[in-house]
């Protein structure tokens, strides 16, 4: 089977492809044939060593994917071969072939396709964690999402117009605010040309309830000088590369909660929590109100440029690999 590996730190150009011998499962384990592998932020930082978890050398990005299970473990009695899954791995997940833990595989729901089922859990999952978990997010109140058209952040306008809030969008271009929209989103920022702060106060009139915030710097300040009373500011990821150097004094004045949003480790400490915002996120799909929006198919020989592509914030929603 083919395998695109990481063999040392580096570029996404640095991964070399190889051909390896078949997976085989052990007690716990499943293979899964892979048919479609999520790309996610965290993959392009896992490659260059910048992410919590370093797996050891040599290893293959990836950790959301979906596919048929090839081989079931001894042990493993919920899974068996033919069943079509997704699982969420961490990382392996850019290769025809995966082994992993059994408890980390589930079965996908009737009617899913692949691209969809790998498309899912790693950005609804967190966004969803983080509107119902930490946030808990109101019908009626005002919502911004920075990084709107990014894989988190379209699937917290999704999910915050099922929950019924107002949800005001926020992005870097008129293409993906375009995209937003389409999505239901009440008001729209270009904070490329437009001033955040004061964009805010004129779609508002008011303030912000909860802050949605993958980004960082330089969008973290305005928004939260602009957060109500009680305002609940979430901290997604830092995908402009810096951390922000928050004024705390403005959480006191305001009385507004910092909240810290880790979806993976919500999942492996709570895993009946996990489990059951998993089955809401089904049935939010199934009653067609939940759209992953998949801009980009890439085979795995072009996984570097889809890595690429995200470093560079040229993609919309989820990019996703097809091996």
């Amino acid at each position: 089977m083919k395998a695109l590996l990481c063999q040392q730190y580096g570029p996404p150009e640095s991964l070399v492809m190889e051909e390896l011998p078949d997976l085989q499962a052990q007690n716990n384990q499943v293979v899964i044939s892979v048919k479609a592998c999520g790309v996610n932020f965290p993959d392009t930082l896992i490659i260059q060593g910048k992410y919590q978890f370093k797996p050891s050398f040599p290893f293959s990005p990836g950790g959301e994917v979906a596919g048929i299970v090839k081989e079931a473990g001894e042990n493993v009695t919920h899974l068996k071969a033919g069943d079509n899954v997704f699982a969420m791995p961490g990382w392996g997940g850019f290769a025809e072939q995966l082994v992993v833990e059994a408890n980390r595989v589930f079965k996908m729901p009737p009617g899913m396709d692949y691209n969809v089922a790998a498309s899912l859990m790693y950005t609804y999952g967190t966004s969803y964690h983080a509107l119902k978990d930490r946030a808990q997010l109101r019908a009626g109140e005002t919502l911004l999402v920075l990084g709107a058209a990014g894989g988190v952040g379209l699937a917290a306008v999704n999910l915050g117009k099922i929950m019924g809030a107002k949800v005001i969008a926020a992005a870097s271009s008129d293409e993906k605010l375009a995209l937003c929209k389409e999505y239901g989103a009440d008001g729209l920022i270009n904070y490329t040309t437009e001033d955040l702060r004061e964009r805010l106060k004129a779609l508002t009139g008011g303030g912000i309830d909860v802050v949605y915030d993958p980004v960082g710097e330089p969008y973290a300040e305005p928004s939260l000088r602009a957060m109500n009373w009680k305002g609940r500011y979430l901290v997604v990821g830092f995908a402009a590369g810096q951390i922000p150097a928050l004024p705390f004094n403005l959480s006191l004045l305001k009385g507004c909660s910092i909240v810290g949003v880790f979806w993976g480790a919500f999942a492996e400490r709570e895993p009946k929590s996990n489990f059951q915002n998993i089955l809401e996120l089904f049935q939010f799909y199934q009653q067609g109100t939940l759209k992953p929006y998949i801009h980009k198919t890439y085979s795995l020989a072009e996984a570097p440029q889809a890595l690429n592509d995200m470093l560079e914030r040229r993609a919309m929603g989820k990019l996703v690999i097809t091996p």
